[in-house]
């Protein structure tokens, strides 16, 4: 039986999503104008919220950077095209993000003692389950604040993710991009599309890629095509340990929208079980509208060696693919970042050479590794372990002025009350709620075992990274709320 994940939210990771697609199913002026002014009252409250969660790129994830400078900036700086009789826009809000200077030493260190006393009554919760194993650690100075069974290996669930895109961000460096490409053969008679293992590619790439391609059959003279697919990039099973399951697609070099069956574009999901074959039938079909003439039905083939490469299409920036990975805990960008490492490494492409290449990678980060199995990039392998050191490491390393380049790590985890799998914590009426946006953290769910990971501003404006991770709890969501309280605590009395 498929183990259950955490199911993410479906609500926009960021605050101008969530504005652009309300504003698209508006009934008049009237309903825009509650919308807007909705909106700004909440990036108000937000600012306040999360002023102390650093630190990030002045505040903004990349993602958020980028919609940023696409947007019409007519009437203010991320409100949009003014419709007409609508009143004028309000100020925009100062970045919701405020940044942390981690070079600098604001007060001294939490006294761990005081720490342990706080955490000791929330860690032994029952909800929790049979073990429980926990480290809070300083991330300006290194120092292990609290410990609780900290080198001890737990299966670490979506967890994992961590360890996955620092290892990418440290091999391939954020600004990477995976190519998908198109090449004509010499003889002109086929184009091969090779698959580089972007599951972010979309319909719109494909109908670029061959309207390129058009172009170059049409200034070769070719008369007809043959379409060959290439997915040679990744080696070994495609299906993951657990079998066939809505939370992750077949692991190929080629697919379209993580080979997703409907219009969804996280969580749980039917999928496609050839979504390579699906990819190079749906790219056939673009040629036929860009006036390719496609000769048979699309064959897997290698492209031949010599054929230049007539189309390319870039995936968004690594950076961008990180932050969407654990905002939303994507298990299809997990895995291929695993392989996309194992690739830099010059490991195989599969789940053993993605597992080495990544333990490889993480021990040049000087991250304690001992005890450690990096089963799969996703953390669904039950098979996986990982210490609560080591998840405090990563983080500690992220934040680190020094590796400008792991930034992403920190910017990507969901934020508590408002983004991706926490978006929906945190808001419950508990003890917890004060906590809401100022915790950044990964989530972690499979049957029996629940995990959260992430940073935290404490009362003396040190930013602290926690892990805890637990295991054999029987109600997830009692869990989660043990797990949160913990969280909370951090954040100083009432937090």
């Amino acid at each position: 039986m498929a183990e259950p994940v955490e199911e993410p939210s479906n609500r926009p990771s960021d605050p101008w999503g969530r504005i652009k697609n309300l504003k698209s199913k508006r009934n008049g002026s009237n309903t825009w104008q509650v919308v807007a002014g909705s909106a700004v009252l909440g990036l108000v409250v937000a600012t306040g919220a999360v002023l102390a969660a650093g630190p990030w790129d002045n505040g903004q994830r990349k993602a958020e950077r980028q919609l940023a400078a696409a947007a019409d900036r007519t009437g203010g700086a991320h409100h949009g095209r003014r419709l007409p009789g609508a009143p004028e826009p309000a100020p925009s809000a100062p970045a919701v993000l405020g940044a942390l200077d981690t070079t600098v030493t604001r007060s001294a260190p939490q006294d761990p003692a005081s720490l342990r006393t706080a955490l000791a009554p929330l860690i032994a919760a029952p909800e929790l389950g049979t073990e429980v194993a926990a480290s809070v650690v300083d991330t300006a100075t290194g120092k292990q604040l609290y410990g609780r069974g900290a080198t001890s290996p737990m299966t670490p669930a979506s967890t994992v993710k961590i360890a996955t895109v620092a290892a990418a961000l440290s091999a391939l460096g954020p600004d990477h991009r995976i190519a998908t490409t198109v090449r004509l053969s010499e003889d002109h008679r086929t184009l091969t599309l090779v698959g580089g293992g972007d599951p972010t590619l979309t319909p719109a790439a494909l109908k670029s890629l061959a309207a390129s391609a058009a172009r170059a059959v049409e200034k070769a003279d070719a008369t007809g095509v043959r379409l060959t697919y290439d997915t040679s990039r990744y080696t070994g099973p495609e299906r993951h340990p657990i079998g066939k399951n809505p939370n992750l697609a077949p692991v190929t070099a080629l697919m379209v929208d993580e080979g997703r069956l409907d219009d969804t574009d996280r969580g749980p999901a039917t999928r496609s079980e050839d979504p390579a074959g699906d990819a190079a039938r749906a790219f056939a079909a673009q040629l036929k509208k860009a006036g390719v003439k496609v000769t048979g039905v699309p064959r897997e083939a290698r492209a031949p060696g010599k054929a230049p490469t007539v189309a390319t299409h870039h995936s968004a920036p690594l950076a961008a693919l990180v932050e969407r990975t654990l905002t939303n805990s994507d298990n299809d960008i997990a895995e291929a970042l695993a392989r996309q490492t194992a690739l830099a490494k010059g490991e195989s492409a599969d789940f053993a050479g993605a597992r080495r290449a990544v333990t490889t990678e993480l021990k040049k980060l000087k991250v304690p590794t001992a005890g450690a199995r990096l089963a799969d990039g996703s953390g669904l392998d039950r098979e996986g372990r990982v210490t609560p050191a080591l998840l405090t490491t990563l983080l500690a390393r992220a934040a680190d002025p020094e590796r400008p380049g792991l930034r992403p790590v920190l910017t990507g985890l969901p934020v508590a009350g408002f983004t991706g799998t926490l978006s929906t914590r945190y808001q419950d009426g508990t003890d917890t709620t004060g906590a809401t946006g100022r915790i950044r953290a990964k989530t972690g769910t499979l049957s029996g075992v629940n995990a959260l990971s992430g940073t935290v501003v404490d009362p003396q404006g040190r930013l602290l990274a926690f892990a805890f991770l637990a295991a054999g709890s029987t109600v997830p969501a009692d869990a989660e709320a043990a797990l949160d309280t913990l969280a909370a605590a951090l954040t100083g009395p009432g937090g």
